[in-house]
């Protein structure tokens, strides 16, 4: 009987577990995870702060998933080592525990750059897990002044969770406009439009470069006065204990569409590790939760034998900020389509005959047919390309693909 252990207890790792099942019945599966809790849904945690869901229907899987799938899950538990002579992993209560397979699935966590004086700011966090989500709701009172270091998705989402909690927030960001990684500053201007409505305050193309008391001083000289500090500027792959166990890593650990590593029966799957972008060929984190799935699955299946590549990872992110909704998929160069209309926002962009990326603000309702396109590489001509632009459905299919979409339905 073969021993499959499982370093991490995320999205990937659910897709690990389903993997390996898909193709052994029978074998051993240990996860080991950091957290205290079961697999949930990261993006729902600003949602918990505004007791909009609970930590209940925040699981990625219902209660019995572990025990019906026969997992021995370790809790609140570190792996520090990972011995690739004797097929070991040691956990951090001096725990040696043997496999036959392996799966990195350990994520990421926050990057804070360097600010002067933060280690003397009493009340900061961050916002990555359900315990950052406990801690700050915690902390926060209605009086609160919230300052959030970084504009990108996981600072916004933090902020509009925080405005139940207190109408004094503020978010700096050294980029000139919300969202850089995502949308150019025009279409990041509707979204922040939308979010100043909603009382949040901006400092853009500043960021802070000391604390003193509870006053962060920016780059440009000001001053903001704060009781509560969220860092918010990045994450990073946590890709430790694999280096350090000599595998191969670039920001993010290698895989191949196998989701094989360079260590004989060491596998990784999800945020911390790099694959290839369809879109546009280059090797990339993209820290998504479809992905993290798919690879998880890609690599429990081939950990117990069976086959199966994932080869069609895409950047994709699908948001929203208080009833406003936005997409984006692929990459955001090639040949450009644009519509507008009142608050929405269309861009299509294609490389010869393929849909290659898109943004999508305001009516995101076409973004699965666009996905769809995008990850399956599928060649249009001029006819199709026209009535993707205007109005995309099920015509842009083949009968025979229309079919199966229809069937799976049913």
């Amino acid at each position: 009987m073969k021993h499959y252990v499982i370093v991490g207890c995320g999205t990937a790792a659910v897709g690990c577990v389903e993997g390996i099942r898909s193709a052994d019945k029978e074998g051993k599966i240990t996860i080991i995870s950091a957290e205290n809790h079961p697999a949930y849904c990261r993006p729902l945690i600003s949602y918990f702060l505004e007791d909009k869901t609970t930590e209940e229907k925040m699981r990625y899987r219902d209660a019995s998933f572990y025990e019906e799938n026969g997992c021995d899950v370790m809790y609140g538990t570190r792996v520090t080592e990972i011995d690739v002579e004797r097929k070991t992993v040691l956990t951090d209560r001096n725990v040696e525990i043997p496999f036959d397979k392996l799966c990195v699935a350990t994520g990421s966590s926050p990057f804070v750059p360097p600010m002067e004086n933060i280690e003397n700011v009493e009340k900061k966090y961050s916002f990555l897990t359900l315990d950052d989500a406990k801690a700050l709701k915690e902390a926060v009172e209605p009086s609160a002044r919230v300052l959030i270091v970084g504009a990108g998705l996981i600072g916004l989402k933090c902020a509009e969770g925080l405005c139940a909690l207190t109408e004094n927030i503020t978010v700096c960001d050294l980029s000139d406009h919300i969202l850089s990684s995502i949308l150019d500053a025009a279409d990041a201007e509707v979204v922040q439009k939308h979010l100043e409505e909603k009382g949040i305050r901006f400092f853009l193309h500043n960021s802070v470069k000391s604390f003193e008391n509870n006053n962060a001083v920016m780059q440009g000289g000001e001053q903001i006065p704060f009781d509560i500090l969220v860092t918010a500027v990045g994450v990073r792959a946590n890709i430790g204990i694999f280096r350090d166990a000599g595998g191969d890593c670039g920001r993010g650990i290698t895989v191949n569409e196998r989701m094989e590593t360079s260590v004989c029966d060491i596998y990784a799957a999800g945020d911390c590790t790099e694959s290839r972008d369809v879109t546009d060929g280059n090797i990339k984190i993209m820290a998504l939760m479809p992905n993290a799935y798919m690879q998880g699955f890609t690599a429990g299946c081939n950990m117990a034998g069976g086959e199966k590549t994932f080869d069609n990872a895409i950047p994709m992110n699908s948001i929203g900020f208080f009833g406003y909704h936005l997409m984006t998929a692929g990459r955001r160069n090639g040949k450009e389509f644009v519509q507008t209309n009142n608050e929405s926002v269309k861009r299509l962009y294609f490389d010869g005959e393929r849909l290659v990326g898109f943004v999508l603000l305001g009516d995101v309702k076409n973004a699965g047919i666009y996905t769809h396109f995008i990850r399956s590489r599928i060649p249009v001509d001029d006819s199709v390309t026209e009535n993707m632009k205007k109005s995309p459905n099920l015509s842009l299919y083949d009968i025979k693909k229309r079919r199966n979409i229809l069937e799976s339905v049913v």
